[in-house]
């Protein structure tokens, strides 16, 4: 077994620390020393995070009282990271960062996106974009890892092969993801305190999700990409469905030996085709907890629009999973250490 790294969570209370405290506790390579939440402090991290109990004997602790780690995982609401990098910089070698503060390059877009200047602008191009799939060379020995937007994932996994081998047409492209209550604020140290939230069925972002941003600076090619969130009454999951358009000739087999291509030896891509039976499509339920994508898709051949399917537990591959993967890369550990868990079924 390689040397244990010590891992302070900076935010731990909320849906996406509390998912990253699970994992890391599970993981062989890793001890965590230090949890940090400003409500929470001096409170077991069990009367936060049930599920933890036997499992860890932390108590949460002041962000004031951080102390030094070979890896700090900053879980925190956005903006806060980015006003407090230097602070962080100095407990850890190892970065990762669960927020928006530092996925995307361009300070002009920042701006554009989030309506405000980014507290670190001179910051952007030292942080790899955590997204194991698509920057597995750049996250080797990586010491500032920007993980990927949940429902960014959902969309950049399902169009990425595609639009990299010309299967799709330059045109209109629309995204429209059903996400559980957790996806909205998951990175913010409250989230948590409001399961009330998971209650309902709504369009919650129509236009303008900020995660657009990122899909269009991952994804290759010139065209609009357009973007629905809408929630539903569970807490954990996202299914996207995407409308595309394929040229003139394509078929099934051109969708699928793209995926194949590209995926063929992804150990976390799925590809869900089957002709019969309950399960032919994607399904976020049955990836509760774990770090999978799965990716479907459908043919109109009379029109040439493709449906593309993708489901994600927002807090695993959406989140705390592809930060554990792009660190299991960054340390030259396998990458599939401590994610290996298969989900449930029935569920």
């Amino acid at each position: 077994m390689s040397e244990q790294k010590t891992v302070a969570i900076v935010g731990g209370s909320g849906y996406a620390g509390g998912e990253f405290l699970r994992l890391a506790l599970n993981h062989p390579n890793l001890k965590v020393t230090q949890v940090t939440s400003e409500r929470s402090a001096g409170l077991p991290v069990t009367m936060v995070h049930p599920n933890l109990r036997s499992r860890s004997n932390l108590k949460f602790t002041k962000m004031a009282e951080l102390q030094d780690a070979d890896i700090v995982v900053l879980a925190l609401p956005h903006g806060s990271a980015a006003k407090r990098i230097a602070e962080f910089e100095a407990r850890g070698r190892v970065i990762v960062d669960l927020s928006a503060d530092f996925r995307l390059k361009d300070p002009e877009v920042y701006r554009a996106t989030y309506g405000e200047d980014h507290p670190a602008p001179d910051k952007l191009g030292e942080w790899v974009y955590g997204n194991p799939e698509l920057h597995r060379s750049e996250l080797r020995d990586a010491t500032r890892i920007a993980c990927a937007g949940c429902f960014a994932t959902s969309v950049i996994l399902a169009l990425y092969p595609l639009l990299n081998l010309g299967v799709l047409l330059p045109k209109d492209i629309i995204a429209t993801g059903l996400v559980g209550s957790s996806a909205a604020g998951a990175s913010s140290s409250d989230a948590s305190h409001h399961p009330e939230r998971a209650g309902s069925l709504r369009v919650y972002k129509p236009v303008g999700h900020r995660h657009t941003a990122e899909a269009q600076q991952e994804l290759p090619g010139n065209f609009p990409l357009h973007l629905t969130a809408i929630s539903t009454p569970r807490v954990r999951g996202i299914l996207t469905t995407i409308q595309a358009w394929i040229p003139d000739g394509y078929s099934d087999r051109d969708v699928w030996s793209a995926y194949r291509e590209v995926y063929g030896q992804e150990p976390f891509i799925r590809i869900v085709k089957v002709a019969r039976g309950l399960h032919r499509y994607p399904d976020p339920m049955l990836l509760d907890g774990t770090n999978f994508c799965d990716l479907g898709f459908e043919m109109d051949n009379d029109t040439g629009r493709v449906v593309l399917m993708s489901a994600i537990d927002n807090l695993g591959k959406g989140t705390a999973g592809h930060a554990l993967q792009s660190l299991n890369i960054a340390h030259g550990w396998e990458e599939t250490l401590g994610l290996e868990f298969t989900g449930l079924h029935p569920v």
